[in-house]
């Protein structure tokens, strides 16, 4: 009789692509609204102030994707050179080996004759795979994929910087600053709760979170507009 496989859906399991995701698109709103408001509190024309909103996402898209990349293909490349490592330490002296990965399952609470019987099992059929995951503790879900971190962060940096804009586009150009500013604000408080909800934290704690930073960012950088504003 086959078991039963009970399968689980395991929020870790989205941890990567979620994380690039939510940095990308709070980065976007809080960076493109802060741009326009200390634009707009300088006093630039409502043309200026799109101009400058419609650049600062093309330049902070394409940061955010390059950063991205190159921060998690330097995990990839750790991760590689660590797997190669043991390919070569399971050619050289599989015996070491197979004592390493039973003191790894002798220190999670198995008895030793157990814990052989475990790793000998394992390595019969995987020893590579079993010591990536029990050694190095690299896991498929938590495997660094830069392609599709950096793709996450440019295109929710890109979603997120388009509410501001959208704002300073219809919004009359005297209140420009104001209604991009609440707009940000709401769109931050949605994007903490949605990021806390999906990660399993607290939602009020996680949205506040985020609009406090966002309302600090802005509020300096109108705060910097209006003062250089003036003396220019």
């Amino acid at each position: 009789m086959i078991p039963h496989i009970h399968r689980e859906s395991h929020r870790a399991a989205r941890i990567g692509w979620l994380r690039a995701a939510v940095l990308g698109a709070n980065d976007g709103t809080i960076s493109i609204a802060s741009l326009v408001i200390g634009v707009a509190a300088a006093g630039a024309s409502q043309g200026s102030i799109l101009l400058t909103g419609v650049a600062g996402l093309v330049a902070g898209a394409m940061s955010m994707a390059a950063g991205e990349y190159v921060s998690v293909q330097s995990q990839a490349d750790t991760e590689a050179a660590d797997i190669e490592r043991e390919k070569r330490e399971l050619e050289t002296d599989p015996e070491h080996e197979l004592e390493e990965l039973t003191s790894i399952y002798v220190s999670r609470g198995l008895e030793l004759s157990l814990a052989r019987q475990v790793a000998e099992s394992l390595m019969s059929s995987d020893a590579l795979g079993a010591h990536i995951r029990d050694e190095l503790g690299i896991t498929e879900t938590l495997r660094a994929r830069p392609i599709q971190a950096a793709f996450s962060s440019a295109i929710s940096f890109v979603a997120g910087a388009f509410v501001p804009i959208l704002a300073a586009l219809l919004a009359p150009s005297a209140r420009i600053a104001e209604a991009t500013s609440a707009t940000a604000l709401v769109t931050l408080v949605i994007l903490g709760g949605t990021a806390a909800y999906a990660g399993g934290a607290p939602l009020v704690k996680g949205a506040m979170r985020v609009a406090f930073w966002g309302a600090l960012a802005m509020g300096l950088t109108a705060g910097v507009g209006r003062f250089f504003g003036a003396v220019v």
